[in-house]
């Protein structure tokens, strides 16, 4: 924080909240939030770098008053680093423009990511002790804070939308452990609001009821097929060719697809992921 406070302390468009200890994340906004004035908030983490005219674009869509709050494009900002950087920054491209833009063109973005989030102020204020206080497992939450606070405002009858043109770079793991701990967190807290999420779905649109089954169907059948080929390779001694050619077809179909919209043929190289996903995480997500 140092270098930052001496360049701009002496700027009067600036305020620095000097908290006496890490309080960690929420509890960080929350301060920051209560002392604020403007009528939008733009939530930015540390190791973002924003595009110059993301404010701008943001605040357009946030001029319906409808709009709680809204997410721009992430991008990995080290994306040429290392083969898991440039997994994972098709992996967010994935994450905004199939699974986000789907969700706001029925108006509830499921979870406003950190790096890039716009908020209204007004909207927040209201929330804000139902967001200090959520509890989980007899204990003050200390994870998911962007999804949580999505949720909420889905919960007070606010749309939640995502602007693909307002790109916001971040740097992303590098090496597989960093990158497992961070799953392992993002799962335990789809997990958790999942649960809060099912009582809002009766007053959303179809499209999003199908969407949440489908997020969460979806790893389970994959979990199930993986289990039954290894247990008849186990018991049988024969490969289990057919659930092979069925996943490797719709990887392959997949990444081709998605290939042909971004008009770059480096997402074929997204079914590498397809292993990643198979043993790693579905493990790590049954873990979390």
């Amino acid at each position: 924080v140092a270098p930052v406070h001496h360049t701009y302390a002496d700027d009067a468009r600036f305020e620095f909240i000097l908290l006496p200890e890490n309080v960690g994340k929420r509890k960080a906004q929350i301060a920051a939030i209560r002392r604020s004035s403007g009528d939008l908030l733009l939530n930015v983490d540390s190791d973002t770098t924003l595009a110059s005219d993301v404010i701008r674009k943001l605040a357009l869509k946030m001029q319906d008053s409808a709009v709680g709050a809204a997410m721009g494009q992430l991008t990995a900002s080290n994306r040429s680093d290392t083969w898991l950087t440039r997994l994972i920054d098709m992996e967010y491209w994935l994450a905004c423009n199939e699974e986000r833009a789907a969700q706001a063109r029925f108006g509830a973005v499921m979870c406003c990511c950190g790096p890039c989030a716009m908020y209204r102020r007004s909207s927040l204020l209201s929330l804000l002790d139902q967001y200090e206080t959520q509890m989980f497992r007899g204990k003050p939450s200390d994870f998911g804070e962007d999804r949580h606070l999505t949720i909420l405002m889905l919960e007070a009858g606010f749309r939640t939308e995502y602007v693909p043109d307002a790109i916001a770079a971040t740097v992303v793991p590098d090496t597989l452990g960093p990158y497992l701990r961070q799953q392992l967190r993002w799962a335990r807290s789809t997990f958790r609001d999942t649960l809060l999420l099912l009582r809002l779905l009766p007053g959303l649109d179809r499209y999003l009821t199908l969407d949440v089954i489908g997020q969460n169907l979806g790893p389970l059948l994959l979990t199930v097929t993986v289990l039954a080929g290894l247990a008849q390779l186990a018991l049988t001694g024969t490969v289990p060719w057919s659930a092979c050619l069925i996943i490797a077809a719709m990887t392959i179909i997949r990444c081709t697809v998605v290939a042909f919209r971004a008009r770059q043929l480096r997402f074929l190289g997204f079914s590498l992921h397809t292993f990643i996903n198979i043993f790693l995480l579905l493990p790590l997500k049954a873990y979390a």
